[in-house]
Order: C-alpha cells, then sequence, then structure tokens
C-alpha cells in the first residue's frame, strides 16, 4: 500500500520557523564613533606633554561643541527640506548682535564676580538672541526659502544675496565698527589642575554643547516630532501620503535651525570676544566642511565632524601650524574617501 506522507521538503525550501515577531536588532555602526577618542590618544605621544595636551584637547572640544551648535539646525534643514541655504551665516550674525541688545546694557551685572548673576545674564541674552534668530528664520523661509523649493541654483544664488542683504542691514542698525563683546567676569581667566590651564569659558561651551546635543537627540529619537523628522528625512513622499502636513514641521525645522544658529552666534562672538557684521560668512566654509564630513540630515555625524574638524585644527595648530590652514579639507577628503556620503548619512536622494 502506497504511503499518503509527502516526502520531506528540502532544507533550502522548508518554511522558516515561527517567530515570536520581533525584529532583528538594528547593527549599531561605531567605526565613526571611535574617531574622536581615537584622534585625542593618537596625539598625546605627538605633543609629548600631558598639560599641553590636555589644553589642547579642551580647547578643540570646546571649539568643536560651538560649531556643532552653528551647524546642527543647517544639517537638518539639509536633510529635510533638501534645500541649499547658503545664508545660514546671517543668522548666526543676526543672533551675536541680537544678544548685545541684553549684553551691552547690563554690563555692570558682568563685570560682578557672581558666577550665578553672569550666566543669568548670559541665558538672557541667549534667548534673546534665539527668539530673533528663530522669527527672522520662519520669516526668511516663507519669503525667500518657499519660491525656490527643488531648484538648487536659484536657492544657492538667493541665499547668498540674503545673507548680503542681512550683512548690510547689521552694519545699518547696529554700525560698521566692531563691537567689542568681553567675557563675564566669573568666566574669564582659566583654572589650572596640576599643570594644565583650562579656560573657564571653554568648559562653558562644552557643557552648552553637550546640552544642545542631548537635548536634539531626546527629541528626535523620543518624540513623534522626532520621529517624523526623521521620516521625512528619509521618505518625505511616505510621510505625505500618511497624511501629515510635512510643510509646517519645514517651517518648523527651518525655525528651530535658525535659533540655534543665533545661540551658536552668541557663543561664537563671546569665544572671539568681537562681533562684524562679516562673521557669519567667515564661519560658513567650517559649517558646511562639518555637515559633509557628517552626512546630510545627521545629527550624530554632525556632532562628531564638529569635534574632529575643531580637534585636527587645534593639534595641527600646535605641531605643524602652516598645515593648520588646510587640516579641515584634508579632513574632509579623507573621510570621503573612506565614505562618500560622510560619517552618517541619513539622506537617501
Amino acid at each position: 500500500m502506497t504511503s499518503l506522507v509527502p516526502p520531506p521538503l528540502p532544507q533550502a525550501l522548508a518554511p522558516a520557523p515561527a517567530t515570536d515577531g520581533t525584529l532583528p536588532a538594528a547593527r549599531r555602526d561605531i567605526a565613526p564613533l571611535l574617531l574622536v577618542p581615537a584622534l585625542m590618544l593618537a596625539m598625546l605621544p605627538l605633543v609629548g606633554s600631558f598639560p599641553t595636551w590636555v589644553t589642547l584637547t579642551v580647547a578643540g572640544l570646546a571649539m568643536g561643541m560651538m560649531i556643532f551648535i552653528m551647524s546642527s539646525g543647517l544639517t537638518l534643514v539639509f536633510g529635510l527640506m533638501d534645500v541649499l541655504n547658503f545664508g545660514h551665516g546671517a543668522f548666526v550674525a543676526v543672533g551675536a548682535y541680537a544678544a548685545t541688545m541684553v549684553l551691552l546694557p547690563m554690563r555692570g551685572w558682568l563685570e560682578v564676580d557672581s558666577l550665578l548673576l553672569n550666566l543669568g545674564v548670559l541665558g538672557l541674552a541667549m534667548l534673546v538672541a534665539m527668539v530673533v534668530t528663530g522669527l527672522l528664520g520662519w520669516a526668511f523661509e516663507r519669503v525667500i526659502i518657499m519660491p525656490v523649493y527643488g531648484q538648487h541654483l536659484k536657492q544657492i544664488l538667493i541665499t547668498m544675496g540674503g545673507m548680503i542683504v542681512a550683512e548690510q542691514l547689521i552694519s545699518v542698525i547696529w554700525g560698521a565698527d566692531q563691537i567689542a563683546l568681553p567675557l563675564p567676569a566669573s568666566l574669564r581667566g582659566a583654572i589650572v589642575l596640576g599643570d594644565a590651564a583650562i579656560e573657564k569659558y571653554r568648559l562653558v561651551a562644552v557643557v552648552v554643547g553637550l546640552l544642545v546635543f542631548a537635548a536634539m537627540f531626546l527629541v528626535l529619537n523620543r518624540t513623534k516630532i522626532g520621529l517624523l523628522i526623521r521620516a521625512g528625512v528619509e521618505n518625505r513622499e511616505m510621510v505625505e501620503a500618511l497624511g501629515y502636513r510635512i510643510r509646517r514641521l519645514f517651517v518648523a525645522v527651518f525655525a528651530a535651525g535658525s535659533a540655534l544658529a543665533g545661540l551658536g552666534g552668541v557663543m561664537w562672538g563671546l569665544y572671539k570676544e568681537t562681533l562684524t557684521a562679516s562673521m557669519g560668512g567667515e564661519i560658513m566654509v567650517m559649517v558646511f566642511i562639518v555637515i559633509i564630513i557628517g552626512g546630510l540630515g545627521s545629527v550624530g555625524g554632525c556632532f562628531i565632524g564638529a569635534l574632529l574638524m575643531a580637534l585636527v585644527s587645534n593639534y595641527a595648530g600646535f605641531l605643524a601650524p602652516k598645515v593648520a590652514l588646510v587640516s579641515n579639507i584634508v579632513l574632509m577628503i579623507a573621510v570621503l574617501l573612506w565614505r562618500p556620503a560622510g560619517l552618517f548619512s541619513n539622506a537617501r536622494r
């Protein structure tokens, strides 16, 4: 009698075993995360002196944090809105100048050697700068950016023109002369740890940069708005198909990026202790290099790229001053040869 039991299927055609419905965990790309500590450790024997290495490293981290604050908003604008905003530097300059509306009238409070009072005035100045540049960014997107969506050449030309106009308006409103912006009394000088001297303001810059990064990380990864932003970076059409009004999200992201540029402008102005109308245009090269290194749309890549660029610039300035002039370009070329899309690219265009 013939058996009715079917023969066993080949192993390749056998049905997959039932699972509990969980998806496999995504692989973490940790290689870019190791670049900053690897660079710092590699430079220690080359610098030779441990106190000098500590001073250079902290200075590089502080500079990198300020560059990250100025760049983070622009990388989201690039990734989500596909907008080449070459006028981003205008928000940096306007933010720094807007802060003088608080810092200069309250200069007497800044001369008091009280850390709490100094930080209070500084915090108020940063808040004013962020509000002013956020509102300016909203108007800039509505009037200048919106008519040229999807037209990259026109975006470049019109945003560069906007930055030139902004620089001239700054000269009209605040004057063409440089404005001195001294540090608050409690943030001047340095803290001596052994033989290493660490400037107080650089420590404040590191703390502010870490707070901004932590806030952006939590918003992007733990909130619905952050989910929509990340989804919009990945696939804008799908988010629109699900019924969400991505245009409103565009305006909010642009205004938030402008506000962050204003915050970075305040910190950069205090770092340089002088303000000029052209300060925004002067730092745009650094900002774009950081965005290219980190990858369009990636806040984490922007963070690592800013730290890498500032550290390389500081170490090169100490070890080989002539090389420091081209160190940023060399770093960008090296990263793009390794990863042509940047360290963490979220753009899929």
